[in-house]
């Protein structure tokens, strides 16, 4: 097997009983990197940070993968408001989730004698998620389309994502709600029957009678 050291340097093809008395002598382990390769290849390492190395590996090669995913967003010249900011919702979830943004926006019919209005609205929906992302070039009419790419802006240039931070305000199971500020309904309580005589009869058929004197 071709044996590499801890410092990367190859040390030469040893056989698997040289290969574990030089491991031994370094304090490391013999770790199979190579398999399928001839001969195989192997390095002295040690094994718990050659697993932290392989998993912080990973863990990159996943963001970047996921930064290179593209999400699109359609817009129209005559969106109103309200949708314009579903768009921009949508939009600024995918950039704080580290992935781009295609926009695009198509003209129909008659809509191509004004492009400036939808110029107009694609420039208005960069200035909204101009704290989450940026061009990666100027809009461009194609055809009947205006295309733009957004890229999301690095994680400590971002604003944060106000759909989490409105998550983050809701009060928690343990932390009980604000006081109401107002005066609470007060329902009134059923009159409390009267209590008994201390002592004497509980019903006392002479306690109506009047008594004349004399």
């Amino acid at each position: 097997m071709r044996v590499v050291g801890a410092d990367g340097k190859q040390i030469g093809i040893l056989s698997l009983g040289e290969a574990l008395t030089l491991a031994r002598q370094q304090g490391v382990d013999l770790v199979e990197i190579a398999p399928t390769a001839t001969p195989p290849v192997c390095r002295l390492v040690d094994y718990g940070k050659f697993r932290y190395e392989q998993a912080k590996k990973e863990k990159e090669s996943k963001k970047h993968q996921h930064a290179n995913k593209v999400k699109e967003v359609q817009l129209s010249v005559k969106i109103d408001a309200h949708d314009l900011g579903v768009k921009v919702g949508h939009a600024v979830d995918f950039l704080c989730d580290d992935m781009k943004v295609k926009v695009s926006l198509r003209f129909k019919g008659r809509e191509m004698a004004h492009t400036e209005f939808g110029f107009q609205v694609v420039e208005k929906f960069i200035k909204e998620i101009a704290p989450y992302g940026h061009p990666d070039f100027p809009p461009k009419l194609t055809g009947r389309n205006i295309h733009l790419m957004v890229s999301p802006l690095p994680r400590n240039k971002r604003a944060k994502n106000p759909r989490a931070a409105e998550g983050d305000e809701k009060p928690s199971a343990a932390q009980p709600p604000p006081e109401e500020t107002t005066t609470p309904l007060r329902v009134p309580l059923p009159a409390t029957p009267a209590a008994p005589p201390a002592a004497g009869f509980v019903n006392n058929p002479f306690s109506q009678l009047e008594v004349k004197s004399g």
